[in-house]
Parts: structure tokens; sequence; C-alpha cells
């Protein structure tokens, strides 16, 4: 999303799981929208935004084994992933 790289959920989470954290995660943003002008309940809801997308593996520790670095939210352009990242664009694939 706009030239930067974000990190996938954890494939491994068995499917139940996974769409029991994504029922959440979309309360916690609903809760975020609802919670203008109440700094308390805003920050109550970010905070269960966070807990949803590292519970997903979005966030917090990475849950790939090989070794590669994570690189969420860097720009692509400035990764190993720079010439995969200008090729998609010039395709038109962004």
């Amino acid at each position: 999303m706009r030239g930067r790289l974000w990190r996938r959920s954890n494939p491994h989470l068995p499917a139940a799981e996974r769409e029991r954290l994504v029922v959440e995660l979309m309360a916690a943003r609903r809760a975020v929208k609802a919670a203008a002008g109440d700094a308390e309940q805003l920050a109550t809801a970010r905070r269960a935004v966070d807990a949803a997308k590292v519970a997903l593996g979005e966030r917090g520790a990475v849950w790939w084994t090989d070794g590669s670095p994570d690189l969420n939210r860097h720009l692509a352009k400035n990764t190993v992933y720079a010439d995969w990242y200008a090729e998609a664009n010039a395709a038109g694939d962004q």
C-alpha cells in the first residue's frame, strides 16, 4: 500500500481462530470510529486493535522461522524487494 510492505497474517493459524481474531479486529476498528471525542474509549479501542493484530501475527514477534527480516511498514524501494516493486509498479500491478 502506497509503496510500503505490510506483514500478512500468520498462515499457520487455524481457520476458526483466524476468523475469530478477524471478527475481534473489525469490532475493535468499529470501536475506534465510535470513540471519536472520548480519549479514554479511543485508547482502549486502539489497544484492542493492536492486540488483535498481534494475535493475527501482523504485529509483534515474527511468526516465520527462516531468519528473514521483518520489513513491516518499510518502503519497498528501500528493501531487498526494490527491483520487484519497481517492476510491479511499471507493469501497473500496484
